[in-house]
């Protein structure tokens, strides 16, 4: 991990205590799933989904995977989604280079970014898109909705073999305001905090 990424972690790792116990049950559930796979040697495949694929579906891929990798947890894919296509927001893209990940961006309306955090493993792509998009899986997976709007409108997911919403208050309400980018952070650090804590029930599982 990059240095600035490993203290955030390590921040992140010492805050597991701030996550409501109703949360933590939450994402127990979404643990005992991913450990299930595993035990079956089978590829767990999330698939985070909200409205738009801008902000908090992204951070959920970016910080599961990274969740996963940092606790050397194998057999698990990271995707994000939206019930309609529109561009990974830049201030979701700064909240992230500000906790020390690397971002390439290839430019135009809906960049495919690469997302680095150790020169060591491939980057996470992501770009905005359907959570049915060709790029996804499209069976065999489990659909993590991260907003309401997506879970109350998109009742149906097809291929999904187990759902839950885990959803998260959007960073967007914060858009043009003195406290924009304190929002963006205060949203990453807590989707970071909830994949490390389900990352380390599936580690505890071993």
């Amino acid at each position: 991990m990059y240095p600035k990424l490993k203290t955030c972690i390590d921040e992140v790792e010492l805050n597991f205590d701030s996550v409501p116990t109703e949360r933590k049950e939450q994402l127990r559930e979404v643990a005992n799933y991913i450990h299930s796979k595993i035990e079956k040697n089978e590829i767990a495949k999330l698939n985070f989904i909200c409205t738009h694929n801008s902000r908090r579906s992204h951070l959920a891929q970016i910080w599961a995977a990274t969740a996963a990798q940092y606790c050397e947890i194998e057999n698990i894919e990271t995707y994000s989604g939206g019930t309609e296509a529109t561009a990974f927001n830049p201030r979701a893209v700064a909240a992230i280079e500000r906790a020390g990940f690397k971002v390439e961006n290839p430019g135009g309306n809906n960049p495919m970014y690469e997302i680095s955090f150790s020169e060591d493993v491939a980057p996470i792509v992501c770009f905005s898109k359907k959570f049915d998009d060709d790029f996804n899986p499209n069976k065999n997976f489990a659909a993590i909705m991260t907003c309401s709007d997506a879970d109350e409108n998109c009742p149906f997911v097809p291929g999904t073999e187990f759902r839950k919403p885990i959803t998260y208050r959007d960073p967007k309400e914060a858009d043009g305001t003195d406290r924009e980018a304190e929002t963006y952070d205060e949203r990453c650090r807590q989707i970071a905090t909830e994949m490390f804590y389900m990352m380390n029930e599936i580690q505890s599982k071993k």
